[in-house]
């Protein structure tokens, strides 16, 4: 790039120099011309006045003292008399540039070799042309300095994306005092505190997750297929591990499916999902031990409702919002669908005490809890919404109301953009 800048500024500079250099040439000539023209009639002037205050008081007219006036210059007087006068060198065979002047019968001819007036040209031309090749030089070197200053700075751009490439996301925050780089530079450092970001929620995520579920999953599986095999009298005892196994499995699928999302940073998994299904789903499992607790479960709002969002994901937000309103909260707990501007919410919420004030702004802190938890379900619930383009947000605190925002599908947003449109 900066080779091609230069060669294109020095193309333009040699253009702008030719297209500009003739007619600078031609009136340098006719400058140089004209100026000497003008000379030797202000000189012929001059002589033929001498020349009248001398023949008017009678003195006589040395041709020496004229030659000496006028070095350089063949001076030829012709007297009313007759007579004449001739000083200063003969051009001869020379080329030269006359101007002659008369008056009262005395006539004056000055005449200035050719050569000396090309001589002046020439110095003219020399400086004309030196100021050409002094203003290519000073475009040259200006344009060595763009170059360098735009160049530079895209190189330094270009391994910044490559080490964001690599997977180095440290921002560099470096400036170059040009606005339009700038402002990429901008991006780019954006972009690799978002990338910082998504790596180590990934691989957060993937430690919490394989070190908080992995291992008790698999002992609860094995501890129940035991149960299965061991019972005497299987009916009701196989049945119900037969639903305690399929739970397990359904689980252990999705500490599967979240490990191999972060391990290969994939976003965009989300699917067209029924929510009334999956809010079902959770609250037949749920509604037995808030029953035991002498508490209950309850949905409302509308039906029928469809967000993008993977179905795993999901459920497993809401069975953590239910179990930290059964650790944390009181009353009954209310599940409450409802369509919003461009999504599909769904609210959790209870009659409990609600988040202490100091606790409210780092809910969704790592290792926070407002008791006997580890602080890590609301914090991992949070990135399962983020990994499918959603949100999990604290709507209000007392009593404690939170919101799972997902994406409507495409059906739905055209559905309310006809409503608000109104009819062809």
């Amino acid at each position: 790039m900066r080779r091609r800048l230069l060669l294109s500024t020095l193309a333009v500079a040699v253009v702008a120099i030719l297209l500009l250099g003739v007619p600078l040439a031609y009136a340098a000539h006719k400058l140089v011309h004209e100026e000497a023209r003008r000379s030797l009639e202000r000189e012929a002037s001059t002589i033929l006045g001498g020349v009248g205050y001398s023949l008017q008081t009678g003195r006589p007219l040395y041709g020496a003292v004229i030659a000496r006036e006028y070095p350089g210059r063949h001076i030829f007087i012709t007297l009313p008399d007759g007579r004449t006068v001739a000083a200063g060198p003969d051009p001869g065979a020379e080329r030269a540039l006359t101007a002659a002047t008369s008056a009262g019968g005395v006539r004056v001819r000055v005449s200035r070799p050719a050569s000396q007036v090309r001589d002046a040209e020439l110095r003219l031309l020399l400086l004309i042309g030196s100021l050409a090749l002094l203003g290519v030089a000073v475009t040259v070197g200006l344009a060595m300095v763009q170059a360098r200053k735009l160049t530079l700075p895209l190189i330094d751009l270009a391994e910044t994306a490559d080490r964001l490439g690599t997977g180095n996301a440290r921002p560099r925050r470096r400036r170059y005092g040009i606005p339009e780089v700038d402002r990429v530079a901008e991006v780019l450092d954006r972009s690799a505190v978002r990338i910082a970001d998504l790596l180590a929620s990934s691989r957060e995520f993937a430690a919490d997750a394989s070190h908080q579920l992995r291992t008790p999953l698999t002992a609860l599986s094995m501890r129940l297929d035991e149960m299965i095999e061991a019972a005497d009298y299987p009916d009701v005892v196989r049945e119900e591990g037969a639903a305690a196994v399929a739970q397990t499995e359904r689980l252990v699928a999705v500490v599967e499916q979240l490990l191999a999302r972060a391990r290969h940073d994939r976003t965009g998994g989300a699917v067209p999902a029924p929510i009334d299904d999956i809010i079902a789903q959770q609250v037949e499992e749920w509604r037995p031990i808030f029953r035991r607790a002498g508490r209950d479960v309850r949905i409302i709002g509308e039906q029928g409702l469809v967000g993008m969002t993977n179905p795993e994901g999901l459920s497993q937000i809401v069975a953590t919002l239910l179990d930290n309103s059964l650790m944390h909260g009181a009353g009954t707990v209310t599940i409450h669908t409802k369509p919003g501007g461009s999504s599909v919410v769904v609210e959790v919420g209870d009659e409990g005490d609600g988040i202490p004030p100091d606790l409210e702004p780092r809910i969704f802190e790592r290792s926070v809890s407002g008791g006997r938890g580890t602080g890590l379900g609301l914090y991992l619930a949070r990135s399962l919404a983020v990994v499918d383009g959603g949100r999990l947000e604290l709507i209000q605190a007392r009593p404690a109301v939170f919101g799972v925002f997902l994406r409507q599908t495409a059906q739905a947003r055209l559905a309310a953009e006809r409503v608000v449109i109104g009819p062809a």
